[in-house]
């Protein structure tokens, strides 16, 4: 970690001063090879694949398919065609003795990934890294170690390609986990630690870094359909929010169903729900509408599924939605299906989430989704960075002052 740190810091001196035009030459060279890679990058992670025995839905986080793939280098242009997150000039002003004062914007410096899984991740940090002007370290779960070097690989040849180091992007030279407890205790060579990965990693990293964390919270996601709501609207939301990918941490995780339509929406969400596989787990009030769901144990509503579960709970309005989210949420993404444009305000407004939606899936809290190309992570912490953290989030800024002469009395 000394030797990946001293070499990483170095780096970052380099790339502060790299002008837009080389980080995103760098983008786009990374995006040609890993599509020139793509059979290599497969084989590597058809090895990843037979070696791994975790569940189902961590096995679709982990399995790449071609498709994938060019979605992993088209993630790469599109955040080469962002602005540039360092050509900014966040305030400026002149003081009465006729200083003139300039908050600039400025990388972190040396940012350190622990992550989990998904391979693209790895890439996706990387981009958002370079475009942002940071050097980073990146461990991957040693469940996708194959698939992190395919991919690292490309990205270096993409460095070399710009004429910047290689060392801007390094990954860990192996599994061995003494290599996270070496980086959560770097502070002389990281500035800023981001993990991405379950409950259990981002707590160890939360209590033992000695780096700063811009912490990713599980995903305990709500959809709240209001009394209000287009019941076609809400079918079709609903099952996107949760099926569309269950092992991702925007998938929705609990239904808050308001008790006035609840007998006659109840029995067409459940049946939607179990054409594409999923199973519920209900409060006492919905079992009382369909008495053959499996009723909901007391944990259920703090458990991220990332599976084709569901819990279902029916609330008395809005206020109750609300104070079950309070209770048993993380502050990550929270979505209202109504057709009332007042309580959806009032929902808006008091829910406490990073992510808040109103007639949408929770699938759409993504960087991509929201024009940031990719995302290193959702911050749900509130210090620096809230919701999908890109470019501009993994910036900080400095102070430029410019004089005429003038002195202190």
């Amino acid at each position: 970690m000394a030797e990946a740190g001293a070499k990483a810091r170095a780096a970052a001196a380099i790339l502060a001063q790299a002008d837009s035009a080389t980080r995103n030459t760098a983008l786009i060279a990374m995006a040609e090879a890993v599509q020139a890679a793509t059979p290599e990058i497969l084989r590597a992670n058809a090895r990843d694949m037979a070696a791994f025995t975790g569940t189902s839905a961590f096995a679709d986080r982990l399995l790449l398919k071609p498709e994938r793939v060019a979605s992993l280098a088209q993630s790469l242009r599109d955040v080469a065609a962002l602005p540039d997150p360092l050509a900014r000039t966040l305030a400026q002003w002149t003081q009465p003795n006729g200083l003139v004062i300039t908050r600039i914007a400025q990388p972190i410096g040396v940012l350190g990934m622990i992550y989990e899984s998904r391979p693209n991740v790895g890439a996706d940090a990387a981009a958002l890294a370079i475009k942002s002007g940071n050097a980073i370290v990146l461990r991957g779960g040693s469940e996708s170690f194959n698939s992190a070097r395919a991919i690292h690989a490309c990205i270096a040849t993409g460095l070399r390609h710009a004429g910047l180091p290689e060392d801007c992007v390094q990954v860990a030279p192996s599994t061995d986990r003494g290599f996270v407890a070496a980086m959560l205790a770097a502070s002389e060579y990281i500035d800023l630690i981001i993990p991405r990965g379950g409950k259990s990693l981002v707590e160890r990293v939360k209590r033992e870094a000695r780096v700063p964390v811009l912490a990713h919270a599980e995903g305990l996601n709500h959809t709240y359909i209001h009394a209000a709501a287009d019941f076609d609207m809400a079918r079709r939301v609903l099952v996107n929010a949760k099926m569309r990918r269950t092992g991702i941490c925007g998938a929705t995780e609990t239904l808050l169903l308001d008790a006035v339509i609840a007998p006659a929406l109840l029995p067409l969400l459940v049946a939607d729900l179990a054409a594409q596989g999923c199973t519920v787990r209900a409060d006492d009030a919905a079992r009382a509408i369909l008495p053959a769901l499996p009723a909901a144990a007391p944990g259920d509503f703090d458990t991220e599924w990332l599976d084709a579960i569901l819990n279902v709970k029916i609330v008395s309005g809005v206020d109750a939605a609300l104070a079950h989210i309070a209770a048993h949420g993380s502050e990550h993404t929270d979505a209202i299906l109504t057709e009332d444009a007042t309580v959806a305000e009032y929902f808006l407004k008091r829910v406490s989430s990073s992510v808040s939606l109103w007639n949408a899936s929770t699938q759409f809290c993504d960087g991509g989704e929201f024009g940031f190309g990719a995302e290193i992570g959702i911050a749900t912490g509130r210090v620096h960075a809230r919701g999908p953290v890109g470019p501009e989030q993994l910036t900080t800024f400095r102070y430029v002052v410019r004089g005429t002469g003038q002195v202190r009395p």
